[in-house]
């Protein structure tokens, strides 16, 4: 029979039934005076800039601009297969929707007992080569009877001067990485040995985690490959971050699916093995320099509002009422400190400041449209130094608009979208 891995996307389903369940949906009621800066429904396309490398995070062609990742499109019909994974490319001017590429399971997935996948989950990017082109890991449906240890479920397409253009591979998972049943799967990457190359730390069982030093070949090998480090918990979560400046990454490591209690792992030497901050039980962790420490901070999104540590991996106690679940973080005008992004139950940013995050330092933002509303990405991807935020609200399965506001040194204070497409357009053949 067939089963499906524990992925990363369960964390995300769970987010979007928070946003169309308990939370309430994020509802926003579209103006004729609410209109975006530039609408793509769907561009024509256009050629994959060639790229030589760069250092640029999710950037798939190399060419110094970053790329966004959508882990899920517009269908042609309800209740349809997922047609696969987009990646709109950028430029110097920001996202180009128009310079996009549909990466199908069925065209670029890599066989399993001769059974190609029927579907690719987007979980993790980094450049695990080190050939300066940023890789995606996807997580995959091998078949698998249901007796015994199951099959590794993700594979990696690697990145190019072309993009992600090529066929993925299987990431190797040593036996002796492993410990128990479960599906080696939820990848995170980070740098947490130091040594300059991106490793991957994955989900094993019985407070164990699998860990594997890159570079990884083209082959998906790890350089190196021990026996599971013991955690405070079997569900890594990303994105890693080199919370207390000591040139480790470091990541959340979450006791259980959904809702439960998380502790911050510190990288070293030999990896991702000392446990710091034990945080309180929540939905969702961001991590982000909001404010009151040299160290990151972390904010804890749960159903009664939002816990916050400050200056990581010490942790002084903080509290956020207005804050809601879902969360992420970011500098979006460029002043060094994050802010935070709740998208609970409406989106609202709540800027960093010296003394931390307070819900007197509010701005809502209200993407086009009408439907449930979640964050698909932040990053800087017009390159002026200040994070954007890129959303999409989804109005059917077979209707959407994705929306980027650019950050300012005012904040995202406009409100105003500097880029809208639909996803629909990635099933176009234009």
């Amino acid at each position: 029979m067939r089963t499906a891995p524990r992925g990363r996307s369960l964390l995300t389903a769970l987010a979007v039934a928070l946003l169309l369940g308990g939370c309430g949906p994020t509802r926003h009621t579209g103006s004729a005076d609410h209109t975006p800066a530039r609408v793509a429904d769907a561009p024509a396309r256009l050629p994959v800039p060639a790229g030589d490398g760069s250092r640029t995070p999710d950037d798939f062609n190399g060419d110094g601009h970053r790329d966004l990742v959508l882990g899920d499109l517009a269908k042609e019909q309800a209740h349809a297969d997922d047609p696969g994974i987009g990646i709109v490319y950028g430029s110097a001017r920001g996202l180009v929707p128009g310079t996009r590429q549909l990466i199908a399971p069925d065209r670029q997935g890599a066989a399993t007992d001769g059974q190609l996948p029927a579907l690719f989950d987007a979980e993790a990017t980094c450049d695990l080569d080190k050939d300066g082109f940023t890789d995606l890991v996807v997580s995959t449906d091998p078949p698998y009877d249901g007796r015994g240890r199951p099959p590794v479920p993700l594979q990696i397409l690697f990145g190019s001067p072309e993009g992600l253009t090529g066929r993925a591979v299987h990431l190797t998972v040593p036996a002796a990485a492993r410990v128990g049943n479960d599906w080696p799967d939820q990848p995170v990457c980070g740098d947490f040995d130091g040594d300059g190359a991106k490793d991957l730390v994955l989900h094993a069982s019985g407070g164990h985690l699998t860990y594997l030093r890159g570079p990884f070949t083209r082959e998906g090998a790890p350089r190196r490959a021990g026996a599971p480090i013991v955690a405070p918990g079997e569900v890594p979560t990303g994105p890693a971050a080199d919370v207390d400046r000591d040139g480790y990454d470091d990541l959340i490591v979450r006791t259980a699916q959904g809702t439960g209690p998380s502790s911050v792992v510190l990288g070293g030497p030999a990896g991702p093995t000392r446990t710091g901050a034990v945080l309180p039980s929540g939905i969702d962790v961001a991590l982000g320099s909001f404010g009151r420490g040299r160290a990151l901070d972390a904010a804890v999104g749960a159903m009664g509002g939002t816990s916050l540590r400050y200056d990581l991996p010490t942790a002084v106690h903080g509290s956020l009422a207005a804050a809601g679940s879902v969360l992420d973080a970011a500098d979006f005008d460029g002043d060094g400190r994050s802010e935070l992004v709740s998208s609970g139950s409406r989106l609202r940013i709540f800027q960093g400041r010296t003394a931390g995050l307070s819900p007197e330092a509010t701005v809502t933002v209200e993407p086009p449209g009408t439907g449930t509303t979640r964050v698909v990405a932040v990053g800087d991807f017009d390159g002026d130094g200040r994070a954007d935020l890129a959303v999409r609200t989804y109005q059917s399965e077979t209707k959407d608009v994705v929306a980027v506001f650019s950050g300012a040194e005012q904040g995202l204070v406009t409100a105003e979208p500097s880029i809208t497409f639909s996803t629909s357009a990635f099933l176009t053949g234009s």
